[in-house]
């Protein structure tokens, strides 16, 4: 088998090409779309009177990244792994929140951190797009094998 064989073959491979990730990406698009527009509304409305930029642009992203994480989850714990919901019976809405959010912690800093090094270079709604882009292979793969998992009737006992 090639190496390319190989990789396709790979569990992880296997995971990001199911159908699911499509809803995901579908997910994550709409995200993009709220994250990107509350943070063009923090920067150029909400944090205007803040006179450092970065320090305006900071706020901006964190009611942005929040405004999306609540969007996704919402809309991946009822569209993308909406037939694991009866899985997840033992679980409150915001404990699985809770653990939706601590998956995404570190996309969120990869998130923040290449949006701040690729602003300096771009403009900053292109720069956190790209960042965007990058953290959400990583949250698909920690969503589907830890928030939304399968588990199996011996495993809630």
């Amino acid at each position: 088998m090639t190496i390319v064989g190989q990789l396709l073959a790979h569990p992880l491979a296997v995971r990001l090409r199911q159908h699911r990730f499509l809803k995901f990406g579908t997910v994550g698009a709409f995200g993009v779309l709220v994250n990107l527009t509350f943070l063009y509304l923090g920067k150029e409305f909400l944090f205007t009177t803040i006179p450092w930029p970065k320090v305006s642009l900071n706020l901006s992203l964190a009611l942005a990244i929040f405004c999306a994480t609540v969007s996704n989850f919402l809309g991946n714990r009822h569209w993308t792994w909406r037939d694991r919901r009866q899985h997840h019976l033992d679980k409150s809405l915001v404990v699985q929140f809770g653990q939706y959010a601590t998956a995404c912690w570190v996309g969120i800093a990869l998130q923040f951190l290449f949006t701040n090094i690729l602003a300096v270079y771009l403009y900053y709604l292109a720069a956190n797009l790209i960042a965007i882009v990058m953290a959400s292979v990583f949250n698909y793969l920690v969503n589907d094998l830890w928030t939304f998992r399968h588990r199996h009737p011996r495993d809630v006992a």
